[in-house]
């Protein structure tokens, strides 16, 4: 069987999330053509410096997601603090205020349901390190739509509890390290 081709690629993170990224998002090259949407998780007091970081490291564009956004291409959207990023299914971004999930806004679970519904099997999840189960289930919905998992391998990830309960969750996915899923991804451009 063919996979779909690949149409946008949902990232989560969060205890860690600063020095696994800076591994993946920068090796991408400057014709990749796939959106990327990212969830963080911050603090909800406190300005995120992540667009802001990655701009000055990255070769693609990177922005701060804004409600009604339309995507596009070789663009990264980070989620805004005490916000939950979802992906609509005219492929436009939107921003919510509801009520935080496992103590969390941004949700990259509430990230990940909504790209599958959007995206379906042209979805490509990958769950990084971090300290709670935030994303197992959103993984399991990218799967659950055909769309394709990976996750950092838990024996390098800086905090293990997230990408250990993706993979309780979705044990057929891709377990990698970050620089393999940098490479796995330079496969879109």
């Amino acid at each position: 069987m063919t996979r779909v081709q690949p149409e946008a690629i949902v990232i989560g993170a969060s205890a860690g999330a600063l020095e696994a990224l800076s591994v993946i998002l920068p090796a991408l090259p400057a014709d990749f053509r796939l959106p990327i949407i990212v969830v963080v998780h911050v603090p909800p007091d406190k300005r995120s410096i992540m667009a802001e970081l990655f701009r000055a490291k990255c070769q693609l564009d990177v922005q701060e997601a804004m409600d009604k956004q339309p995507m596009s291409g070789g663009t990264i959207y980070f989620a805004p603090p005490d916000y939950h990023l979802l992906i609509e299914v005219d492929k436009t971004l939107s921003l919510s205020a509801d009520e935080p999930v496992l103590f969390s806004r941004p949700s990259i679970d509430v990230l990940f349901e909504s790209g599958a519904d959007a995206f379906g099997p042209a979805l490509i999840a990958v769950v990084l390190t971090g300290a709670n189960s935030d994303g197992a289930t959103g993984l399991a919905a990218a799967v659950k739509a055909g769309g394709l998992a990976l996750v950092q391998d838990p024996a390098h990830a800086f905090a293990t509890a997230m990408p250990e309960a993706a993979l309780r969750l979705c044990p057929g996915a891709r377990v990698l390290s970050l620089k393999a899923i940098a490479q796995y991804l330079k496969r879109f451009v």
